[in-house]
């Protein structure tokens, strides 16, 4: 069987729940630090039906945020939360322990699809949380607070969310960005609101603490 065929039994089989290392209030379902699974190439990867496993690692900007949102639970307390390019779950789970009226945590993605609610489930925060397939850019999303973290990687990509979270902002919506300093954040339309040196995996950023950022998007 392919592991595009069973997402939920290739997550559970290859990965182990551990805490955040910088938000250990919660869990994930993470790969080992020596994991094959980003090592293998893109061919590898198509062959087992397995795109780039963003999902399977707690990112430096994800974890700068979601340790934002658990220090600052007045933030999202009783608000309308949409987690964008959610990944793992991480900043959604956060939120919905801070006490979010709702989360929607969107991927693109088959498995983080299938990692969101296993997370969520493992976090005790399930019912508080709904995974979406749904492209979202070019929507207004349907909320108060719109989270995103390490998106700005690619840049054909980092100027549709840079676009899409504008619209966003504009349409009265907090937006509150997730990063370590990729090359293609819009430094220019931010402002820093939080600043961690954050742990993490030395096989995926070539250091093992990185300085990452909470931004909040002006208007």
């Amino acid at each position: 069987m392919r592991a595009c065929d069973d997402p939920d039994g290739f997550i559970r089989a290859h990965t182990r729940l551990r805490p955040v290392p910088h938000a250990p209030e919660i869990v994930l379902h993470v790969a080992d630090e020596a994991t094959e699974l980003w090592q293998r190439t893109e061919e590898e990867l198509e062959q087992i039906g397995l795109p780039p496993p963003f999902w399977a690692f707690a990112w430096a900007g994800g974890q700068a945020l979601a340790r934002y949102i658990l220090d600052t639970p007045d933030l999202v307390a009783g608000r309308r939360v949409v987690d964008f390019a959610s990944g793992s779950g991480l900043c959604a789970i956060a939120a919905a322990k801070a006490g979010a009226r709702s989360v929607l945590a969107s991927d693109l993605d088959a498995f983080a699809l299938a990692a969101i609610p296993l997370n969520a489930q493992a976090n005790a925060v399930g019912e508080h949380i709904v995974a979406t397939g749904d492209d979202l850019l070019g929507t207004v999303p349907d909320c108060d607070i719109v989270f995103a973290a390490d998106v700005f990687y690619e840049r054909d990509l980092a100027a549709a969310v840079t676009a899409w979270l504008l619209g966003a902002r504009a349409a009265g919506r907090t937006v509150l960005i997730g990063d370590p300093g990729r090359t293609y954040l819009p430094r220019e339309r931010l402002t820093c609101v939080a600043t961690y040196s954050v742990p993490v995996s030395r096989s995926l950023e070539d250091t093992e603490i990185k300085r990452s950022h909470v931004w909040r998007l002006a208007g």
